[in-house]
């Protein structure tokens, strides 16, 4: 395999991982969310857990959509497929960054950090 090749299976691997993340986390924003992994996702106790599932279940579908749009970039032929890839990355990355700024600090490294990493190897093996 030469380095350009290496360069596209990283890079591929690296939106595979974040697109499995986005599943993860909508199914523990949708399906989990008052259970033990969902409560320590959040910090919420069952109270604030119970009140605040229809909002965590909507968050959920929109990383369900992230995931999706990835896995159609990881599918489809180029130039859709790396186009597809880079902009549904920079979706997951501006999301993080906004969740850092206004909800936890920590989504800027759950979810902001690997997209931008993904982005990275994307656009690098070009």
């Amino acid at each position: 395999m030469h380095s350009g090749q290496v360069s596209i299976t990283l890079a591929h691997l690296a939106v595979g991982l974040v697109a499995a993340l986005h599943a993860y986390i909508l199914v523990l924003e949708m399906f989990f969310w008052e259970a033990r992994p969902g409560r320590r996702l959040s910090g919420f106790d069952a109270e604030t857990a119970r009140a605040t599932a229809p909002l965590a279940a909507n968050q959920g579908l929109y990383n369900g959509f992230l995931a999706a749009g990835l896995i159609w970039g990881l599918i489809a032929a180029d130039p859709t497929g790396s186009r597809v890839q880079v902009f549904f990355l920079c979706c997951a990355v501006i999301a993080g960054v906004y969740g850092a700024l206004t909800a936890n600090r920590r989504i800027l490294f759950a979810q902001a950090l690997p997209g931008a990493l993904a982005l990275a190897a994307v656009l690098w093996a070009g």
